[in-house]
């Protein structure tokens, strides 16, 4: 099967913003189109996208199914979202440190921190630093 391919016209760019609170009666133009990549994407060789799964993160806004744009040239710190895997299984939470002690913090009380201990295996693939997500 053949795959189809995508226009690269990009969509545009409102020039006035949507008010959340109570309409602005102010008139939206229409500015420059809109490349997502462009505004997501620091560092194209050091960034990936990865769909979050589960509902560990919804205090902070990620959801389940969300996509997450994750930049590995970043440094992970303390409070920081990141994608990690323990003991070779991914994970998305917060990056903790206290002294020398290391945590991955949920942003949902029903999940528990992963404390580290001697002889568990922690690898840093990157940090996130923006999340999508789509009305379902």
């Amino acid at each position: 099967m053949a795959k189809k391919e995508k226009s690269k016209e990009l969509p545009p760019l409102m020039a006035a913003p949507a008010v959340c609170g109570f309409p602005s009666p102010a008139e939206q133009y229409v500015e420059s189109p809109l490349d997502l990549n462009e505004l997501l994407v620091k560092k194209a060789a050091a960034t990936f996208f990865v769909r979050a799964v589960g509902d560990s993160m919804t205090g902070a806004g990620i959801r389940n199914g969300d996509i997450l744009v994750v930049d590995r040239s970043l440094e992970a710190v303390d409070g920081a979202i990141v994608i990690a895997a323990v003991d070779n299984e991914f994970t998305v939470k917060y990056f903790r440190k206290r002294g020398s002690d290391i945590l991955l913090e949920p942003a949902n009380a029903a999940f528990k921190s992963i404390r580290f201990a001697e002889g568990m295996e922690l690898r840093i693939f990157g940090v996130v630093t923006a999340c999508i997500h789509q009305f379902r």
